[in-house]
């Protein structure tokens, strides 16, 4: 088998030049001729292909020799971890766990039942988040860069296999792959379209898009297979046959035409297994079989939900949508009987652990071919044509009301959220915060505190400096102490007002109430003079001695009297002192006006030297 594989593979790598050298009718004419054309071919190389047995091989190893005639080797680096949209914030919850974790192994602290409890709400929320995924999610995680591939599987499911190449037409196409292995000690062959694992191999494989020449290598083997009995499984893994002009020109169409045909009528049992997407008819040419089984996050479409938002909403942005209508998923394909099994994933996709997901492959491909292998030839035939003949069929029968259907919104009683579990994060980080700083000797808040005090001391400082600065000129300065010297007076008379306040009150209090009439009376006698009234002379009298009486009260309690003097100036009338408020009101206007005016240009003169420093 490895000398078959060395030639198959030489011979899809071979260039047309060759075969055209050597179909010269003067070869075989004389030996110059024959020397020179035999110098053209030697100048005329094709690529160098690396050797694929290693110089040092393992004495010891007792299966797997035949590995080495694959290129599929193991990458150098570890796949960069990718997060899909929908799992951005679970993802984010498990960061957040894992910095919780880690504070709290500093502060040396028991806090295991905490994070216990949000472990277990997160792995909740996970479960939840991929049991309710939308078609839409599903196809994104079919897509995921990191998801195992068909060598990856084989690789995972086989004893012993070897990589078969060519068309028998000169041509390999590196997007489909052939593999003859033994899984459980049984042969078996393996056919699948081939994604890359990074971009170069991605570019390699065409992104597993098959040319005809990838669907005529696929029919060689399965006729191989079905020649020497040997059952077949296909994986699917594919956007849909590459539809370039070449790829028409060779005959596209016919090749996939010519797999349909010819599968059905294969006496061998095929299996399929959809991986990730298999598309229209790119994906159907190898998977015309009895058994057909899905992966859970798999999906399987006649035209990608973009092609058909863009076909029927006239957007791409409706895809979502279309995904829904097309009803692309396992689920809908085992409802409809289209798929007869859906293989199961771990939680997060076939990336999260590929061995698990191969064991679940091996063990649903075991299963199916134990049912198949007990029918015969005859049996098989009809079997298969059977199921593609009842794919999509009706029956007309009397018109049935339609089902009553509830919009009733699914109890999510006990399912923890994405913002519950961030909030507990928090108040955790919270209690480990305030645990640690119970055991340090300077705390973080007092640290921060610490630093706005800086902060605030530091602009006091540049205020203060520019207010100094700007006080050297001679304007400002005069102004600015005028203003001290208004405010100061203002101070002083303020706290007389309120001396005297309180002094009349006490001296209230003490008169006794003849007295108080008496001042009334002088209170009257004021008011009548304002208002220029004359005074007789008894009331004048009267007046004098209500006057001496209040002195030798106020000297009862102990209050010295200045002076005691007559008004001599006549009262002015109502009417003048009217007019004097008010142009004493307008008096003082003006000078708050021009204070005012002064005070905002003295501020914009410090804002400026501020801004300059």
């Amino acid at each position: 088998m490895s000398s078959q594989s060395l030639i198959v593979g030489n011979c899809g790598r071979t260039g047309a030049n060759h075969h055209h050298s050597f179909a010269q009718p003067h070869l075989y004419f004389g030996k110059n001729i024959f020397a020179g054309d035999l110098l053209s071919t030697s100048l005329r190389r094709g690529k160098k292909h690396d050797y694929p047995w290693p110089d040092d091989i393992d004495p010891n190893i007792s299966s797997g020799h035949l590995s080495y005639l694959s290129h599929f080797k193991p990458l150098a680096e570890k796949p960069k971890p990718v997060t899909l949209a929908f799992e951005k914030p679970l993802v984010d919850l498990e960061q957040k766990i894992i910095e919780v974790q880690r504070m709290a192994e500093e502060t040396s602290l028991d806090f295991s039942d905490q994070i216990g409890a949000l472990e277990h709400k997160y792995e909740q929320a996970l479960k939840d988040l991929y049991m309710h995924l939308t078609p839409i999610q599903r196809l994104t995680i079919a897509w995921h860069p990191n998801r195992p591939t068909v060598l990856d599987h084989i690789l995972n499911i086989t004893e012993k296999w070897v990589e078969l190449h060519g068309d028998r037409a000169g041509y390999d196409d590196p997007a489909i792959v052939t593999v003859i292995g033994s899984t459980d000690g049984k042969s078996c062959m393996f056919i699948g379209h081939q994604k890359g694992r990074n971009t170069k191999e991605n570019i390699t494989r065409n992104f597993a898009m098959p040319t005809p020449h990838g669907y005529r290598k696929a029919l060689r083997m399965m006729k191989y297979a079905d020649h020497h009995g040997i059952p077949i499984v296909t994986f699917v893994d594919t956007p849909g046959a590459f539809a370039d002009l070449k790829s028409e020109e060779l005959g596209q169409g016919e090749a996939i035409a010519h797999n349909l045909r010819t599968t059905f009528g294969l006496k061998v049992p095929i299996v399929t297994v959809v991986m990730g997407e298999g598309g229209s008819g790119g994906a159907l040419a190898i998977a015309c079989s009895n058994k057909l089984f899905m992966l859970e996050n798999s999906a399987f479409y006649v035209a990608s939900p973009e092609a058909c938002a863009a076909i029927l909403w006239k957007s791409s942005q409706a895809a979502p949508k279309a995904a829904e209508k097309l009803r692309i998923t396992a689920k809908e394909h085992y409802r409809l009987k289209i798929a007869d099994g859906i293989i199961p994933e771990p939680l997060g996709g076939a990336h999260a652990d590929p061995v698990w997901t191969s064991q679940q492959i091996k063990f649903a491909i075991n299963q199916a071919m134990e049912e198949l292998t007990k029918l015969d030839q005859d049996e098989l035939l009809p079997l298969r044509m059977l199921k593609f003949r009842s794919i999509g069929g009706f029956q007309e029968d009397k018109p049935v009301d339609p089902k009553r259907k509830r919009n009733i919104k699914p109890s999510e009683l006990n399912m923890p959220k994405a913002a519950d579990i961030d909030s507990e994060i928090e108040n955790l980080k919270k209690k480990i915060i305030e645990a640690k700083g119970s055991s340090d000797p300077v705390m973080i808040e007092s640290i921060e505190k610490l630093k706005e005090d800086v902060d605030k001391e530091i602009t006091n400082a540049f205020i203060q400096w520019a207010y100094k600065r700007s006080l050297n000129q001679s304007s400002a300065y005069l102004g600015l102490k005028q203003k001290l010297e208004k405010l100061n007076m203002v101070s002083r008379l303020i706290e007389l007002k309120k001396k005297s306040q309180k002094l009349k009150t006490e001296i209230n209090q003490k008169l006794p109430a003849e007295v108080k009439a008496k001042m009334e009376h002088l209170k009257k006698a004021q008011e009548n003079l304002s208002k220029g009234v004359p005074l007789d002379k008894d009331f004048v009298e009267e007046i004098e001695r209500a006057m001496k009486e209040l002195m030798e009260v106020l000297k009862s309690a102990n209050l010295e009297i200045v002076g005691v003097t007559k008004n001599k100036v006549a009262t002015p009338p109502l009417e003048l002192k009217e007019k004097v408020s008010n142009l004493n009101k307008e008096i003082y206007q003006e000078i708050d006006k021009s204070t005012s005016t002064k005070e905002t240009a003295t501020e914009d003169k410090l804002g400026a030297e501020n801004g300059k420093f």
